[in-house]
């Protein structure tokens, strides 16, 4: 089937309201924030903008009975191309199927539509004193969905887990069209243990097995108090050492981030009044929880990160936390700064290494970077080994894109040799696919096997995950 005949049975089914049909429209879904959409953009048949279950379920139906390929979308800001339709098709575009169905405080949950924006919620939850933990850092762009089918985690990750620690139950249109609800079709539980655990199996999958239309998420008490450390550091190997000496002092920070040498010098070249000291590393603690609890372990990590560190800063100021925060908040903005003629690309920026192998695997990646003459910034969730780069070049130069295409190959497969993943947060998408084997070795062929039995024609996000 052509793509002209798709869209005109399309307008029939949805009306011209709900379904995008110009080049113009298409392009904008041809992207994501991923360097491979960059260098090669992907324009889909059409987009449809669905209102209800019921539409979503319409054109799963048309497109079963016609064998078209389906590719589901939120906000596009992903990094790996996942939500672009890489071989045409239908993108269904969720991000506007954005409810927040029900705040069910008594039973310290939430029902809401994949399109709801993660900032949004919790502002919403904030009112009943709850909220959702997981924080991607893009909380004012990311939409739930996306978070459910990516899995995703981000800062604070290191004491509240990943999103599916809180996903309970999710209303799914499968790619023939039927719907079911994982979790229990009434229930309203906190634990249900009965029969395969589909909700898992669909948190993470990236759009291949189904089109998630509603989620149920379990919340938590709002925190009362926070409070940051930060730690400076003249040796790497100090400031993972210490995340370790803070683990077995009995704390358990909300959040650990890292800024290696490069990206302490990207800050400070982008916002020099932010002035971060010249050092190996700069770790931050941030702990949440009732003020005592709270200025307790940040006394502690004071104390303890203060045997390794160069000097340790400890405040529960809001004004002055939101200033030590500063640098890490503005890192990701400030890699692209770091050369006149540079563009930061999202490429090999997501990989998981144990805590253990932090250091040298940011000082393989520093040589790597020098190896190849790409400047490249680290940065990063170390509380759980979540290592970001962040590669900068001229993208209009062909060799440099070579040349950092050949060092995000080494990236992943470094992640491999020190007995990590390739991604720890961002997904798959079609840009890590081509390492799922040597990652998951013969467990790929049993994730096909799954996905073979529920998406049977193969329509569902084609040739992403594995």
């Amino acid at each position: 089937m052509n793509a002209a005949t798709v869209r005109k049975d399309l307008l029939a089914i949805l009306g011209q309201e709900k379904v995008l049909t110009e080049e113009l429209d298409l392009m904008y879904y041809s992207y994501d924030s991923s360097f491979l959409t960059q260098l090669k953009s992907a324009n889909p048949w059409a987009v449809v903008l669905p209102a209800s279950t019921e539409d979503v379920q319409a054109v799963m139906k048309y497109a079963y009975e016609n064998q078209i390929d389906v590719t589901p979308r939120g906000a596009g800001t992903g990094e790996t191309g996942g939500s672009v339709a890489l071989d045409g098709g239908i993108v269904i575009d969720l991000s506007n199927f954005n409810e927040i169905v029900e705040i069910d405080a008594r039973n310290m949950q939430v029902i809401v539509r994949p399109g709801v924006i993660h900032a949004e919620l919790n502002h919403a939850l904030a009112e009943y004193k709850l909220f959702f933990p997981p924080d991607p850092g893009s909380s004012l762009m990311c939409t739930i969905g996306g978070m459910v089918a990516n899995n995703a985690s981000g800062l604070r990750a290191v004491k509240y887990g990943c999103t599916e620690q809180y996903v309970l139950g999710l209303e799914i249109v499968m790619p023939n069209g039927e719907l079911i609800y994982t979790g229990g079709i009434k229930a309203r539980t906190l634990k249900n243990v009965s029969g395969l655990n589909l909700t898992k199996l669909m948190v993470g999958s990236e759009g291949v097995l189904g089109i998630i239309t509603q989620i149920r998420l379990r919340c938590w008490p709002r925190p009362e108090a926070r409070g940051i450390a930060m730690a400076i550091f003249d040796s790497l190997d100090d400031a993972p050492a210490t995340v370790l000496d803070i683990y077995q002092a009995g704390i358990m920070p909300s959040g650990m981030e890292i800024l290696d040498k490069t990206a302490i010098d990207a800050v400070n070249m982008y916002k020099p009044e932010i002035n971060l000291p010249v050092a190996e590393a700069i770790l931050l603690f941030e702990v949440d929880g009732n003020p005592p609890s709270v200025e307790y372990e940040g006394r502690v990590i004071e104390e303890v990160a203060g045997r390794r560190a160069r000097a340790v800063e400890w405040s529960t100021d809001p004004e002055r936390m939101a200033e030590l925060w500063e640098g890490r908040s503005v890192t990701a903005t400030a890699a692209a700064r770091v050369r006149s003629d540079g563009t930061r690309v999202f490429a090999g920026e997501d990989i998981s290494v144990p805590l253990a192998r932090v250091a040298d695997t940011l000082r393989a990646i520093r040589k790597l970077a020098e190896k190849y003459e790409i400047q490249v910034v680290n940065y990063g969730h170390i509380g759980d080994g979540n290592v970001h780069t962040a590669p900068v070049i001229n993208i209009d130069d062909p060799q440099e894109v070579e040349r950092v295409n050949q060092l995000v190959n080494e990236i992943h497969l470094l992640a491999i040799e020190m007995n990590g993943s390739t991604t720890g947060e961002h997904g798959v998408g079609a840009v890590r696919r081509p390492y799922a084997e040597l990652e998951h070795g013969l467990a790929v062929k049993y994730m096909q096997k799954v996905k073979n039995a529920i998406d049977d024609k193969g329509i569902m996000n084609p040739n992403k995950l594995f």
